[in-house]
């Protein structure tokens, strides 16, 4: 595994002004990542739109929903906007889609979209995902977020599979996650978002009560000075296939330094 096929994201929050929205873009931009990831709430921006004003102020860096919840929108809506952000951003989107948060059931409900049972939420995933490989130019890469072993197995059709995992995940998780994608006889590239950097944990799950301490030997916790968090990151690559490594906003600046011990 070669440093130079690993790809680093920000997951990115509001922003308090369009103006705003455009100077972070540009700013993650010139910090070295590779991909601007914003989810889809309804207490974020609706993201092709933000991520398509994101595209026209920076020339390198792709654009994808972190991740979009299936069931919002229907296929053929999607293919429109995907469409849309594919012409707009010259080529840089990427589908980020995955069959949503446990809490996006009342965001459906808000939006008048039926939620459906896990089997139904999965059936609109993969008919979302075929949709915009049939009829979107040039075609994007896909990448599905899942945790659990029917998500994992459904996800193996993506060009990446976020590993959606707890923050508490260890080593055993990560690759027990990975085997289940497999074991359907593709081979994708693999996500994990990031949940600390320097041995501190980002703020919401500080918040949620949880200490570095009580996530010692998990793998998405990363410590030590940038010589070692790259270090680990390598070694986490060589073990489990992760190549895509997205940080939370708040820790951009942090990790800026790991990047470029990578490179």
């Amino acid at each position: 595994m070669t440093t130079s096929a690993f790809r680093f994201g920000v997951v990115e929050g509001p922003q308090r002004s369009g103006a705003g929205w455009l100077d972070r873009a540009r700013e993650i931009e010139a910090g070295g990542y590779d991909l601007l990831l914003l989810p889809d709430t309804r207490s974020t921006p609706s993201p092709f739109p933000a991520l398509a004003a994101a595209a026209a102020v920076t020339s390198r860096l792709t654009v994808a929903p972190w991740v979009l919840a299936a069931p919002l929108r229907s296929p053929a809506a999607v293919v429109r906007e995907a469409a849309a952000l594919q012409l707009l951003s010259g080529g840089r989107f990427e589908l980020g889609i995955g069959t949503g948060r446990p809490d996006a059931e009342s965001e459906a409900a808000a939006l008048g979209r039926a939620w459906g049972t896990g089997e139904d939420r999965r059936r609109i995933l993969t008919a979302t995902v075929e949709a915009v490989r049939a009829e979107v130019e040039p075609v994007p890469r896909v990448v599905i977020a899942a945790s659990g072993p029917r998500a994992l197995k459904a996800a193996a059709i993506a060009d990446t599979v976020a590993l959606a995992l707890p923050p508490t995940a260890v080593l055993d998780d990560v690759l027990r996650a990975v085997e289940i994608v497999r074991s359907e006889g593709t081979d994708p590239a693999f996500a994990l978002q990031l949940s600390g950097v320097g041995g501190r944990l980002v703020p919401y799950l500080e918040r949620q009560g949880l200490r570095a301490d009580d996530v010692h030997d998990a793998v998405g916790v990363l410590r030590g000075d940038a010589d070692a968090m790259a270090e680990s990151l390598q070694m986490l690559s060589e073990r489990t296939g992760i190549t895509v490594f997205p940080v939370s906003s708040t820790q951009a600046e942090a990790f800026a330094p790991v990047i470029a011990a990578l490179r």
